[in-house]
């Protein structure tokens, strides 16, 4: 690949051309051109701008890095998703829970997703199953 093969894939991906349209263009495999424009920083990732609303981790703050076509990510990694999903059980959306009483033990508990869940805990199951106290 010379210069000016280089020139214009940097001239097409900032037009939003796909791989496969500068593929087909220049006349170069479609590998080449991913790899290049990969090792190039003009690859499918952008950073959103600070200002708008939802660029930072909801839990420590560090910007995101937005891929397009895909879901609006919110938090910048699963430890801190958990983190904050700990921290802030009243904003969660569930709309799966159940609740149930126990027939083990008699305890009333929620169970999220599962509508066929029996039993509060494994101890439970098992001194109820296999008659053993708990």
């Amino acid at each position: 690949m010379d210069d000016l093969q280089k020139q214009k894939i940097r001239n097409l991906r900032h037009q939003k051309q796909s791989y496969t349209e500068i593929a087909s263009a220049l006349g170069l495999p479609l590998n080449t051109i991913k790899s290049y424009c990969q090792r190039n920083g003009l690859g499918g990732n952008q950073i959103i701008e600070p200002s708008k609303a939802g660029a930072f981790c909801r839990n420590c703050g560090a910007t995101l890095v937005q891929v397009p076509g895909r879901k609006r990510r919110r938090f910048c990694s699963t430890d801190c998703r958990v983190v904050w999903w700990k921290q802030n059980p009243d904003q969660l959306q569930q709309k799966a829970t159940y609740h149930f009483t126990c027939p083990g033990c008699g305890t009333e508990f929620s169970a999220y997703g599962n509508a066929n869940r029996k039993y509060c805990t494994h101890a439970c199951y098992v001194a109820a199953r296999f008659q053993v106290a708990a």
